[in-house]
C-alpha cells in the first residue's frame, strides 16, 4: 500500500512539473518527485541511492534551479510539443509495460539480507561516492555563489568620472556658458 501511493504521488508530482505554466513551480515539483522517489528507493533497501537522489536530486539541483531562474527570469512558456500525443502516450505505454514486466516476476521473491550498519556501508562500500556527493554539494555552491556575484557586480560597478566627479561648485563652466559661479 505504502508504495502505490509514493509511486501515485510522484506520478502526479511528474505530470504537475510538466504541465506547469511557471519554470519556479516547475522545478518545486520537480524536487517533490524527487524526494518521493528516494523515498520509494529507501524502502526498496536501497538506502545509499536514495539518501544520494534526496541531497543532489532534490537539494541541490532544485537549489540551482531556483537561483538559476531567479537570474533569468521566470517567463511564462508557450511551447509545442516535438511528438505527437498519441506517440507520446504510446511510448510511455511500453515503458510502463516493460517496467512492470521486469519489477512483477522480483516482487514475490525473498531475498537474505545481512544487515550493515549504515556508517559501515556509506564509508567502506560507497566512500567514493560520498566523496564525488560532497563535491557536486561544493562545486554547486561554489557556482550559486558565482552566479550571484555575477548578477550583483553590474550593478556596483561606477565609471571612472561617476568616482571622482567634482562637486557642483568647482566644475568647470561648460563651454557658451553665461553663468558665473563664485
Amino acid at each position: 500500500m505504502l508504495y502505490a501511493l509514493v509511486v501515485a504521488g510522484a506520478i502526479l508530482c511528474a505530470i504537475l512539473a510538466v504541465r506547469a505554466a511557471r519554470l519556479i513551480p516547475a522545478a518545486l515539483w520537480l524536487a517533490g518527485l524527487s524526494a518521493l522517489v528516494s523515498i520509494l528507493l529507501y524502502a526498496l533497501g536501497a538506502r545509499e541511492v536514495a539518501v544520494i537522489e534526496l541531497s543532489v536530486g532534490a537539494g541541490l539541483v532544485t537549489v540551482l534551479f531556483v537561483f538559476a531562474i531567479g537570474i533569468a527570469g521566470d517567463e511564462a512558456m508557450d511551447v509545442r510539443s516535438l511528438l505527437p500525443k498519441p506517440l507520446a502516450w504510446l511510448l510511455v505505454l511500453i515503458a510502463m509495460t516493460l517496467l512492470g514486466w521486469m519489477i512483477l516476476p522480483s516482487l514475490g521473491e525473498v531475498t537474505p539480507r545481512v544487515e550493515r550498519s549504515f556508517a559501515e556501508v556509506l564509508w567502506q562500500d560507497r566512500g567514493l561516492d560520498v566523496l564525488v556527493q560532497i563535491a557536486l554539494i561544493f562545486a554547486g555552491a561554489l557556482g550559486v555563489l558565482g552566479l550571484l556575484a555575477e548578477a550583483r557586480a553590474p550593478a556596483e560597478k561606477k565609471t571612472a568620472r561617476e568616482s571622482f566627479r567634482l562637486p557642483k561648485r568647482l566644475r568647470p563652466n561648460p563651454p557658451g556658458s553665461k553663468e558665473v559661479r563664485p
